[in-house]
């Protein structure tokens, strides 16, 4: 019973407090049957048997649970890798291009660089190759010194 209602500070009262409790009379009351050992033993099996029936069946839905995320995981799996070995294989022959422009770019070069093509150029451009003529000759005398334009004097030393 709620009394806090009563100490509200209220002036009014709850007379239904005091009024007489009412009977029911259509109360249905069930007669108690005493079982027997044999007819409990027989509810305890059919009891255990539903239980038995029910956890097996159960079991059996977990089972295949298990094994349908195993195989999904399994599916995911394999497209992941699927994806990486395509990714692999796109790069691999990307590198295939790349390996062969870098061949082309070094026969490139190597053409433009090559002595012959070093002889032309310098011929279109007056150069010669050197001859006895062009050596010019420094004579030392015993003391290993030069004298060089300027009047300077270079020693061994």
């Amino acid at each position: 019973m709620d009394n806090l209602k009563y100490y509200n500070n209220s002036l009014a009262h709850d007379f239904s407090m005091f009024m007489p409790k009412e009977h029911k009379e259509n109360i249905a009351y069930e007669s108690v049957a005493v079982a027997t050992p044999k007819a409990r033993a027989k509810a305890v099996q059919k009891r255990k048997a539903a239980t038995k029936h029910l956890s097996v069946s159960a079991f059996s839905v977990l089972v295949a649970l298990f094994f349908l995320s195993v195989l999904c995981a399994n599916l995911a799996l394999r497209l992941k890798i699927n994806e990486i070995n395509s990714d692999i294989n796109d790069i691999k022959s990307e590198i295939k291009v790349l390996d062969s422009e870098k061949k082309g770019l070094i026969m490139e070069y190597e053409e433009r660089i090559s002595y012959s093509n070093i002889e032309l150029e310098a011929a279109e451009l007056g150069m010669c190759k050197m001859d006895k003529s062009q050596v010019k000759y420094i004579r030392v005398n015993d003391k290993n010194t030069a004298v060089t334009k300027d009047g300077t004097t270079v020693s061994e030393k």
